[in-house]
């Protein structure tokens, strides 16, 4: 018999938020990490709000939300916005019930501004390589590190002399410019529209794009990412920047760094023996004056093991550029893109930590709701 296209609500139901969601659906380990690490940052989130007034959204609540739009690729905090109101997974990962109104857009993004001003992204981010350290997840002597760019949200045509003057161009909003024979730097011009972004490119038969420069150091027992930063685009980035990331990880025991070609320089040979670190970089054999490696690092075994597990560092970007959509950020100035940037080496670490044995049952009951 066919059945009613009609529908008849109940008039009261019994059900609740979690019955919704399947026993086995991945937020569900995801939720548990990520409850856990929450709740080392009490002290921070008390500081952040004042003891009285109106209340805001909670912190914890808006940390959730931020990693649903890493999760699910939301282009926007209003279309984020939008699906929570009628998601009912969103709501469940978030902390909602089903009746509970959803926060206007302009409001979650105020308050998200709070958490740059705070760093709550950084503590958030140690927070959860605490819970990996307990498990044993993390390698404290064999790293990798690497680089890749962001491109910023902003266009050639916004990129203007720092003068003021128009550089020849004529005028109309999308007049058509002619920039032969007309040289452009980061020194004389910037972007109008985001003047934090750089003019850069990674190679000569590439074009130069208004971008950042973000850096990832992993350490190589469990591939997940211990520290993040991003910087303005320029030559020297991801070597000076692959230096202070390194000083930031605690002991004075002996470590390695793997690395690609693009780190095999004398300068940053040096600096990485200075500072008790075994450069076990790429040769660039084809580099004038040849590579800075030599015997003395090639010949042992853990050289070839970290030159193949370097590589590994590149599925992080990789996840971010597809998932986390961070190939061209949304977001201007250095600040927010660096906590777009950091959300999302911290969300790849988390669904990595939540498919590891050692997180899964032991982090459901601590971790509960």
């Amino acid at each position: 018999m066919r059945g009613s296209d009609g529908m008849q609500e109940a008039l009261f139901t019994t059900a609740k938020l979690d019955d919704f969601i399947p026993p086995d659906h991945p937020l569900r380990k995801i939720r548990s990490v990520v409850n856990t690490a929450l709740t080392g940052l009490n002290d921070l989130f008390d500081e952040m709000y004042a003891g009285e007034g109106r209340a805001s959204i909670a912190p914890e609540k808006l940390m959730r939300a931020l990693l649903l739009q890493v999760f699910y690729s939301i282009r926007s905090e209003r279309q984020l916005v939008e699906q929570i109101r009628y998601n009912l997974l969103f709501r469940w990962f978030v902390g909602l019930a089903i009746d509970d109104p959803v926060w206007d857009h302009s409001v979650f993004s105020k308050n998200r501004d709070r958490l740059i001003e705070h760093a709550a992204v950084e503590r958030f981010f140690t927070e959860v390589m605490g819970i990996a350290e307990k498990k044993g997840l993390l390698s404290k002597e064999h790293f990798s590190v690497d680089g890749t760019l962001v491109q910023a949200w902003a266009s050639h045509k916004s990129f203007r002399p720092k003068d003021g003057g128009d550089g020849g161009d004529p005028p109309g909003r999308n007049a058509e410019k002619d920039w032969k024979g007309r040289p452009r730097s980061n020194d004389t011009h910037e972007s109008t529209t985001d003047p934090d972004a750089r003019l850069f490119r990674k190679g000569n038969n590439v074009p130069a794009t208004l971008c950042y420069q973000g850096h990832a150091l992993m350490e190589n027992r469990s591939g997940l990412v211990v520290g993040a930063v991003v910087t303005h685009a320029d030559g020297y980035g991801e070597r000076e920047a692959a230096l202070r990331l390194i000083e930031t990880i605690p002991g004075s025991g002996r470590k390695t760094l793997g690395a690609d070609k693009g780190y095999d320089t004398a300068g940053f040979i040096a600096s990485c023996r200075e500072a008790g670190v075994t450069p076990h970089v790429a040769a660039n054999t084809n580099r004038q004056g040849g590579s800075a490696i030599d015997g003395r690092t090639t010949r042992h075994a853990s050289y070839e093991t970290s030159q193949r597990l370097r590589k590994r560092i590149e599925e992080h970007f990789g996840w971010a550029k597809t998932v986390g959509r961070i190939r061209q950020t949304v977001f201007r100035g250095i600040r927010r893109v660096d906590l777009q940037f950091k959300l999302n080496m911290l969300a790849s670490n988390i669904v990595r930590m939540a498919r590891m044995p050692q997180v899964g049952p032991a982090m459901s009951a601590a971790g509960a709701p």
